[in-house]
């Protein structure tokens, strides 16, 4: 067990001693049941709100608090194995504090830590929150492993970003450990030329941002939560009509991930007609995933740069969409939805855009010339679309589970139009139900005039139009509602 040493002591003779154990816990709302740490109360001197420095006085772990009868030296006897590295950047900085806390069996059980100036004024730390955010942080973080027991463990939630270097190097000593390896070192690295004078400004101004954007995103394990079978299902019904073996495949999906706790080796590519609801299909499955999405439209992208960031000998360099992606993220867990994946074109001589992704795709991590560093896509889950399979290279292909979206039938047309189409159209527009009436015959001239397009995208349009119409007819012509035939119909679309 490490033993704080904050090179104050008053005795530098004396061997340390640990006064503290660690527990492992995640929980998020601290109390004086779950505390952040406990402090030996035998002495009886701590209230319930004390101020004082972390200290390790003849080389003990203790806080030492202003007491009635003067400073008052309680060791500390169990800390939240997050909080280890922090209480020892409180302690090393000798920043004052106020602890909230309540008498337990077990000791005086710490609940709250908050800064405070000299004189007894509230103060945020470093000016920029720092300290109140390490803590959110920490407190929504899992406890590290047993490994790393005196290391503090990332936590992400990211209502304020790390931004400047003292900023960031405080995160570093407090929670760099619970970094992926390579980051931790890359970021050490990076550190280093943002403090440097040896190199150009413009060097440390992208070392700077680099490192703002890296330590921002929340590095998570690949561990995955169990989903609610039932609650996908219902997501599936309520986003698509019929497609039964496209249903069961993604819930097929689904059980495998609740039985493994872990992504699938191989994203889904839904290969279709246009208008099948493909992106529809995709941003159902990143809600049953319960992960943030981003999209990739490839169609708009004809330049592997653009996908890989530019290098840092530029002054106008920048990361590229898949770094941009994680950092808004805030997270490494997420969904890429790679949309017209077949349509990506070759550019500028550099190569396809869409080979970029292979080593995305792969899980094994991508490299982004800005950033310089192998980014972790364990957490990367990615669902393709694309019309034509046969656009699509051979390695390209082998990197996904391929689902084959049928077109619509005349009958499923018919459905999806009464159904959904229409009354959604004219609930938009603040129709009611008999205002724009259909007769079976109209029904059938609507899915007649659009049965040589795919897709419902068609439909959508003329119902969109039909109540249009109506609407027109009400308001001009005074009727209560209006109802189409066969004739109509052919009449009003084109």
């Amino acid at each position: 067990m490490p033993v704080f040493d904050f090179n104050n002591s008053a005795d530098q003779k004396q061997d340390p001693v640990c006064t503290y154990s660690v527990f492992r816990t995640n929980g998020s709302e601290p109390s004086p049941e779950h505390p952040i740490l406990i402090l030996d109360s035998r002495e009886k001197g701590l209230k319930h709100h004390c101020q004082g420095v972390f200290t390790n006085p003849v080389k003990r772990t203790a806080f030492e608090a202003e007491g009635e009868n003067g400073v008052v030296s309680a060791d500390i006897l169990q800390i939240d194995a997050r909080f280890v590295s922090l209480l020892k950047w409180l302690g090393e900085n000798h920043i004052n504090v106020r602890l909230s806390g309540a008498d337990t069996e077990a000791g005086y059980s710490v609940y709250k830590i908050r800064e405070i100036a000299f004189g007894g004024g509230h103060k945020l730390s470093a000016e920029d929150g720092f300290l109140q955010f390490m803590i959110e942080r920490l407190l929504a973080s899992d406890a590290p492993s047993e490994e790393a027991e005196d290391e503090e463990a990332e936590e992400n939630g990211d209502s304020m970003k790390l931004t400047s270097i003292q900023s960031i190097t405080d995160f570093m000593n407090c929670a760099g450990r619970t970094l992926p390896d390579n980051i931790r070192l890359w970021a050490r690295r990076n550190l280093a030329v943002a403090k440097s004078h040896e190199v150009s400004a413009e060097e440390r101004r992208h070392a700077q941002r680099a490192l703002s954007i890296m330590m921002n995103i929340q590095w998570k394990s690949n561990y995955f939560e169990s989903i609610d079978v039932d609650e996908a299902r219902k997501i599936l019904d309520e986003e698509l009509y019929g497609m039964e073996k496209v249903k069961q495949r993604i819930i097929e999906t689904i059980i495998q991930i609740n039985r493994t706790h872990t992504l699938p080796a191989y994203g889904l590519l839904l290969i279709g007609p246009a208008g099948t609801g493909k992106s529809q299909i995709a941003y159902a499955v990143a809600r049953i995933l319960k992960l943030p999405w981003t999209t990739l439209d490839m169609s708009s992208i004809n330049d592997p740069e653009q996908l890989t960031g530019s290098s840092r000998i530029y002054a106008n360099a920048k990361p590229g969409i898949i770094m941009e992606a994680f950092s808004a993220a805030g997270e490494s867990s997420l969904v890429f939805i790679i949309n017209e994946l077949d349509k990506a074109a070759s550019g500028k001589g550099n190569g396809n855009p869409a080979d970029v992704l292979l080593t995305l795709l792969d899980n094994l991590g991508f490299t982004d010339n800005y950033m310089e560093c192998m980014i972790p896509t364990t957490g990367v889950y990615p669902i393709a679309t694309a019309n034509d399979r046969d656009q699509i290279s051979a390695p390209l292909m082998s990197r996904f589970a391929v689902i084959e979206i049928p077109d619509y039938t005349p009958e499923e047309k018919k459905i999806i139009f009464t159904r959904y189409s229409l009354p959604k159209v004219m609930k938009r527009i603040g129709m009611r139900q008999e205002e724009c009436v259909l007769t079976e015959e109209a029904l059938d001239a609507v899915v007649d005039l659009y049965s040589g397009t795919s897709g419902i995208r068609d439909l959508e349009q003329a119902a969109e139009h039909l109540a249009a119409h109506a609407l027109y007819m009400i308001e001009a012509d005074h009727v209560d509602s209006v109802t189409y035939d066969g004739d109509m119909v052919r009449e009003i679309l084109p």
